[in-house]
């Protein structure tokens, strides 16, 4: 399988610097030749991202941040990813902030006639503008893609929701807003919380999701990874960390059990901070560990 990668330098979800520079980090630490030596890859280069004051961020909407320039830049991506799945490439989107997730999934639904998402995080993304306690779009992206929240961002690239609530699969959530519980209990997506992922068992857990996606009549399934579903101690780098999540081998039998099932069609792997990490850029070379592991799953 031949791999796009696509880069979306983008801080304007989070609205907190340093997101922007994960993708220069991993091209640093030789993410490119680590894809090359399990896969053809094809670097499609970084995403333009225009250059907005922080005096602006409300300027488009007064609870949301940035929220023209986040969609514009998210409008391209989904050109992008929807022009790889057309040549018959895997697109690798890097970010970045979570945000970038509205656009990956809208091309990728244009694509492929009906999709679902494996959504691996700890938190919902599942705010709208009027639940949001920051105005962080990073916040909105599973919410957008279901038809919820702001009319720019739910119809952006193609108009209407990309993804029917049934088959959206949130994993590893431990850090919900108020209206987040609201909106993901009315919307009724599959949601297997760290406390129930403990309770199960997490093989017994992606048995289940593996099953029900076999069980279902989607075409194409992405995959959008926040490296901040770790536990906090292992992701000092990235900006909402959070303990009680997985640890690395968990995060690799993840990989390992959905990408063996060969159904994975698009991946997302987002929140990298390179100025919030540790002297030893130990989230950088995590992030550097798992592209090298799922380069050989895919």
């Amino acid at each position: 399988m031949n791999v796009n990668l696509i880069a979306v330098p983008i801080k304007y979800g989070c609205d907190r610097d340093g997101a922007q520079h994960g993708p220069s980090k991993l091209r640093e630490l030789n993410m490119i030749d680590i894809f090359k030596g399990n896969k053809d890859i094809y670097d499609m280069g970084d995403l333009f991202i225009p250059q907005i004051s922080d005096k602006d961020k409300f300027k488009w909407h007064d609870n949301m941040k940035y929220l023209y320039p986040i969609r514009d830049i998210n409008t391209n991506l989904a050109h992008a990813v929807y022009c790889s799945l057309q040549s018959n490439c895997f697109p690798f989107i890097i970010g970045g902030d979570h945000s970038l997730a509205i656009g990956s999934i809208a091309g990728a639904s244009k694509y492929f006639k009906d999709m679902a998402v494996i959504w691996i995080d700890a938190h919902g993304d599942m705010n709208d503008f009027t639940s949001s306690p920051s105005g962080n779009i990073h916040g909105m992206p599973l919410a957008a893609s279901i038809g919820i929240g702001h009319y720019g961002l739910t119809n952006l690239y193609h108009k209407g929701p990309k993804i029917s609530p049934n088959n959206v699969y949130l994993l590893g959530a431990r850090d919900l807003d108020p209206g987040e519980k609201i909106l993901i209990e009315e919307s009724g997506l599959n949601l297997y919380g760290m406390k129930e992922i403990n309770e199960k068992g997490l093989d017994i857990v992606l048995s289940e999701i593996i099953e029900k996606i076999k069980a279902s009549s989607v075409d194409g399934v992405h995959l959008s990874f926040d490296i901040d579903s770790l536990d906090s101690s292992l992701v000092p780098g990235t900006g909402t960390p959070v303990i009680g999540g997985f640890d690395l081998s968990q995060t690799k039998l993840i990989f390992k059990r959905l990408l063996n099932e060969k159904f994975i069609t698009s991946m997302d792997l987002v929140e990298l901070n390179p100025l919030l990490d540790d002297s030893e850029e130990s989230t950088a070379k995590l992030c550097i560990d798992l592209i090298d592991y799922i380069s050989k799953l895919l």
